[in-house]
This record gives structure tokens, sequence and C-alpha cells, in this order.
């Protein structure tokens, strides 16, 4: 344990060097991917908090609108389960249902303008989850490339000083060339884990519209019953 923590010292400090005696470009490039790396974890941890919690109030949500007899029943706790997607769909189809069956006859007039209410109510869900995830495609699409200019443009530095010093050994220039690859290096570090988290905030999306879909069905059947009873069972 002791060793590697010597090791892990060692080469902190030795990268801690290569940033320090790095030219303005690299220190320019390198807090251009600090400020992209940063801003990735944020939108990382939120949205994997924020995932979380919308997982595990669906599921609560679901088996508490399995276990309600009533429309009504239902309506009264969703206010719980605020952070499940869920309950935005069936509060939107419920408030059409509502506007239809308050009708002098008190039958429901349109079922698909209930089913168009949840559509509707999924697809704003959608955008909300999706809200910011184009930041970490834009980071794992463009910090490389980023990178990559910074490691460019050191080594052009180091062979002009090379040229400017007249001497061709590799002594001469393996420090500018590690100065210069210290940019690619970050470019990657902040591209690696906005390219993985995009791509699982993706699946948990589909998976989303996947059980919203779901439910819309088992709500429209539930509307369908509710309204083939009659208004004071709803």
């Amino acid at each position: 344990m002791l060793r590697i923590n010597l090791f892990a010292a060692f080469v902190g400090g030795e990268i801690a060097n290569l940033i320090l005696q790095s030219g303005p470009v690299a220190k320019a490039v390198l807090v251009i991917l600090l400020v992209f790396s940063l801003f990735s974890w944020a939108v990382i941890l939120s949205k994997w908090a924020g995932f979380g919690r919308a997982r595990s109030q669906s599921g609560r949500f679901l088996r508490a609108v399995r276990k309600a007899m009533r429309l009504q029943d239902i309506s009264a706790v969703s206010s719980q389960f605020t952070p499940s997607p869920l309950v935005a769909v069936f509060d939107s189809g419920y408030a059409e249902y509502k506007r239809q069956v308050g009708n002098p006859s008190g039958a429901i007039r349109s079922i698909n303008a209930i089913q168009r209410a949840m559509q509707i109510a999924s697809s704003e869900e959608l955008s909300r989850l999706e809200r910011q995830l184009p930041w970490l495609a834009t980071t794992g699409a463009v910090t490389p490339f980023i990178g990559l200019f910074g490691t460019v443009w050191g080594i052009i530095d180091a062979f002009h000083g090379l040229g400017t010093a007249g001497s061709a050994t590799l002594r001469a220039v393996a420090p500018g060339i590690s100065e210069a690859l210290i940019t690619t290096a970050a470019g990657l570090a902040a591209a690696i884990p906005a390219v993985i988290f995009y791509n699982i905030f993706t699946n948990n999306i589909r998976e989303f519209a996947a059980r919203m879909e779901d439910f819309s069905l088992e709500m429209l059947n539930t509307i369908e019953r509710a309204g083939a009873a009659s208004p004071e069972r709803t």
C-alpha cells in the first residue's frame, strides 16, 4: 500500500510539473478542458440522482395505482410521487377525464382525447429528462479534439525550439513533446466519462419512454372501466 501511495504521489507530481512547465496555449487548453469536465460531472451527478429518484418513485407509484380502487384515490396520492414522470402522465389524463365527465351526461366523450393528453405529457416528461444531456454529448465529441489541438500546438512549439537550438537529440525534444501530450490525456479524461454516462442516461430515457407508454395504455383501460361505472364510483 505504501508503494502504491508513493507511486501515485510521484505520478501526480510529475503531471503537475508538466502542467506548470507547459506553454500558455497548453495551459489555456487545459483550463477549457477543466471547465468542460466540471460541468459534465455536475450534469452526471445531477442526472444520476434524478434518474434514481424517478425510477424509485415510479415503482412506488405503480404499486399505489394498482392497489387503488378509484381514479380519485390515485389522484389523492399522486402528489407524493412527483419525481416520477408517470405522475405527470396520469395527472394529464385524469384532468382530461374530469373535464369530459363534468358534462351533463356524465359520460366520456372521447377516449382518444384522453390518450392524446397523456401522450403530450409523456413528450414533455421526456424533454425534461433529456435536459442537459446534449452537454455530455458535446463534451464527448469536442474535448478530444481540443486536447489534440493543444498537443499539435505543443509539438510544433517543441520542434520550433529544437530548430532554434540546433540540437537534434531526443533528449532535447522529449520534454516538449511530453508536455504537449498532457493535453491529449486531459481531453480523453474529460470525454470518456461524458460518453459513458451519456449512453447510460440515454438508455434510461428509453426505458422511461417505454414505461410511460405502457402506463398510458394501462390508465386508458382503467379510465374506460371507470367511465362504464357510475360517476359516484369514479
